[in-house]
């Protein structure tokens, strides 16, 4: 692989801004939530596109369970659904009320039977993958839960909210283990009277020594959302920042995603003012060694099961699959 060669592969085309997008596990499928309030599923090799009908919200969150078969989306409306990935016409198979308000966020666990969602309530529930039962519900955040992320060994369930403060939970009796914060990646404006933050992308490296968040740093205004993309990446054992990847050009964005490539290498992608585009770094160095440019801001971005392919989802209604390599003869 080299990603120096990062090119399109796929040009998946929508009419509505998308805000979110994930692989199926097979790689045969690209999901994405649209701002038309419907998730839609995207055949990559063909481009057929279909529509999960009875969504009916803006959807961040969005998960599978380990076969790959079944695909959970968590939206606004704070419900949790659960559909066939693969139907011809797909049809909820379960709907749960989860939430009062924005679900922002889904996880499943590494073993397949627990799903954790968070978002605006401020609590963390656990469900069971197979029939949808409340598991467990857990208080601490103390504003808006933006994102969660299961722990490789699935002992521990990390999350994070609107002020970047990180909590690690025990999966097995729900109680918190310890707290902590990513300083950088929050800022009180004065002028507008307003905090701006939050992890808008988090992920474990596959070994789960090391715990990444992305956002927004050096805010000058939170209005506008003017600051730079920042992915803040802490040792997990013992909770301290182990860097802070920054762009050399200080793009003004957002860092909407971030996800840690079995190589070592750290993708990020950021969309705002500078446009989009898909950052790489290396574990020892702050500012990526390599971009690649996209069509159009970026909202969101998830790496493949093959970790050949990048898609990402854009303000244009274009999901981007961008092949991490060489073009192929």
């Amino acid at each position: 692989m080299d990603v120096t060669q990062t090119h399109v592969e796929k040009d998946l085309a929508h009419d509505r801004p998308l805000i979110s997008c994930r692989f199926d596990p097979a790689g045969r499928f690209v999901f994405a939530g649209a701002e038309d309030y419907s998730v839609w599923r995207f055949d990559i090799e063909s481009g057929a596109k279909t529509k999960l009908e009875g969504v009916d919200a803006w959807v961040r969150g969005m998960a599978f369970d380990r076969s790959g078969s079944i695909i959970v989306t968590g939206g606004y409306d704070g419900r949790l659904i659960w559909w066939p990935v693969a139907d011809e016409t797909p049809k909820p198979v379960r709907t749960v009320e989860a939430h009062a308000g924005w679900i922002r966020a889904v996880a499943v666990s590494p073993d397949g039977t627990l799903l954790a969602s968070v978002g605006n309530d401020l609590i963390v529930r656990l469900w069971n993958m197979a029939d949808g039962k409340l598991v467990r519900e857990m208080s601490g955040h103390e504003s808006h839960i933006y994102n969660v992320a299961f722990h490789p060994d699935g002992k521990h369930l990390a999350t994070g909210d609107l002020m970047c403060h990180l909590i690690d939970w025990d999966v097995a009796s729900g109680k918190q283990l310890r707290t902590w914060q990513a300083e950088s990646l929050q800022k009180y404006d004065k002028t507008f009277i307003a905090t701006i933050g939050g992890f808008r992308g988090m992920a474990f490296s596959p070994d789960g020594k090391y715990l990444a968040g992305s956002g927004i740093t050096n805010v000058t205004n939170a209005f506008a959302g003017v600051g730079n993309p920042s992915v803040v990446v802490f040792d997990w054992e013992t909770g301290k920042q182990q860097i802070e990847h920054l762009t050399k050009a200080k793009l003004t964005g957002v860092a909407w995603g971030v996800a840690f490539h079995a190589d070592g290498t750290r993708i990020g992608i950021s969309g705002g003012n500078s446009g989009g585009y898909l950052l790489f770094f290396k574990p020892e160095d702050a500012n990526e060694f390599h971009q690649f440019k996209l069509k159009d801001t970026a909202r969101d971005l998830d790496l493949a099961s093959d970790g050949l392919r990048v898609a990402t989802a854009h303000f244009n209604g274009h999901v981007y699959v961008s092949r991490l390599d060489a073009k192929q003869a």
